[in-house]
């Protein structure tokens, strides 16, 4: 794996998917910060996937707008915890890492999910592997210890229900 050269192939995508897939402890401790090139990568092929299988498993009244939601949503959701355990990590334990690095460990443990989170009820399954995922790497490939780790993703996933649930009283 191509790692060092900071370049996105398909070839890459399917090498780091195989790699988190098979090895997820040797993936992570392996993760160099090669900047956002193929993380940003890897999250964008495995969002679009998401997004056409959604939009081929189901019915929407508006399909393109549809898909563009879900395509979004993908991958801002992946910006928003990222962006969230960096703001915990910096107010808590003091920088520890990059952005570019905290990141690649959210969108490679989102962009393997997602290849399966678009299959009706497995939800309940990718988001706890999600994370688990999450905090493998981070501890791995961030430096993290234990408590650090599930401090930021219990922190991260507070604050997003925290704020979601602020908005229900807008869309009720």
């Amino acid at each position: 794996m191509k790692q060092e050269t900071g370049q996105f192939s398909i070839g890459f995508y399917f090498q780091s998917l195989a790699k988190v897939l098979g090895e997820p402890g040797a993936f992570f401790r392996e993760l160099q910060d090669t900047g956002f090139k193929q993380p940003l990568g890897f999250l964008l092929v495995s969002s679009v996937f998401f997004a056409g299988a959604r939009l081929l498993t189901r019915q929407f009244v508006q399909p393109l707008l549809s898909g563009g939601i879900l395509f979004i949503n993908a991958i801002g959701m992946v910006l928003i915890a990222a962006g969230l355990a960096y703001i915990l990590m910096t107010l808590f334990f003091g920088k520890k890492v990059t952005f570019s690095r905290l990141f690649a460990v959210y969108a490679y443990a989102s962009g393997v999910t997602l290849l399966a989170s678009w299959i009706p009820l497995f939800i309940w399954l990718t988001e706890p592997w999600k994370w688990v995922l999450i905090g493998m790497g981070l501890t791995k490939s961030c430096g993290f210890r234990w408590n650090q780790t599930l401090g930021v993703i219990g922190g991260s996933i507070g604050i997003m229900v925290l704020f979601f649930k602020s908005l229900m009283p807008l869309i009720s």
